[in-house]
């Protein structure tokens, strides 16, 4: 297998990045394209042996899987140039393009080809350290593609196939949700530093503290209530501060954050 990245930037580069750092396939099994040299050159200095190129259609002509890691408003400008290159019975197209439906590409291709095999896939950055939560969903692609898609984004993290009428909130909570998760860690640093912690011990200190949540959630299974309920002792510092974040609207804020996500 052979993929084509076109676009270089935060997601194509993760993408790019994650794979070789993963030994899931060697860099010269990947080609990338990006309009800037720059974007190219520090790729192919990080990943020895790349392909790169400023011209999509050179991408496209070597790959199995085409990535289109561009903005959403450049999927139609970016499918038009590519399309009359694309042999569309032998290569899978898969967009990362938020908002952007499997029936929009489609709709945009169907000038060009009667028959494809189309995917969407909604990552998030920690594709770069291999731990994208990722979310797959497909038009006309075999189990046996399904299968292939799915193996480059579990060489990532973890990769779900979810129905797209869902893609709306699973990017809201895991694509979107990742910065949602740094805004924790910069506001318990903040916190931390008014308490009297230096920046970079609070910032190390809330990171260890959410590593064990995670772990202690996976490895229990428990609802995070049950294990909120071991540390909130009746009187204690622990449900004083829960009872004055919610008072803040903790709970509320996240929530609402997600379902303007979720609403585009």
């Amino acid at each position: 297998m052979k993929i084509g990245i076109i676009g270089g930037g935060n997601m194509g580069g993760s993408i790019a990045r994650g794979l070789v750092r993963s030994g899931f396939m060697p860099a010269s099994d990947i080609a990338v394209s990006s309009p800037r040299n720059v974007t190219l050159d520090a790729l192919s200095a990080d990943c020895p042996g790349l392909q790169v190129s400023t011209d999509n259609s050179t991408v496209v002509q070597v790959a199995d899987v085409i990535i289109l890691a561009v903005k959403p408003w450049l999927i139609g400008k970016v499918l038009d140039e590519i399309a009359p290159r694309v042999a569309f019975r032998e290569q899978i197209i898969v967009s990362l393009a938020a908002g952007v439906s499997l029936s929009d590409i489609d709709a945009m291709l169907h000038r060009y080809s009667s028959s494809r095999t189309l995917f969407r896939a909604i990552p998030n950055t920690a594709m770069l350290v291999g731990s994208s939560m990722t979310f797959l969903c497909s038009d006309n692609a075999t189990p046996q593609q399904v299968d292939m898609v799915k193996s480059i984004f579990d060489a990532l993290g973890t990769a779900a196939v979810i129905e797209e009428r869902l893609m709306g909130a699973a990017t809201a909570l895991c694509s979107c949700g990742i910065a949602y998760a740094m805004r924790y860690v910069r506001a318990a640093t903040e916190g931390g530093v008014e308490l009297g912690i230096y920046p970079h011990k609070a910032k190390e200190y809330v990171l260890a503290t959410l590593r064990g949540a995670v772990e202690l959630l996976e490895a229990t299974g428990n609802n995070p209530e049950v294990e909120i309920d071991k540390v909130t002792t009746p009187g204690g510092i622990t449900i004083k501060g829960l009872n004055a974040m919610e008072a803040h609207g903790f709970t509320t804020a996240v929530i609402e954050g997600l379902k303007a996500s979720s609403n585009g």
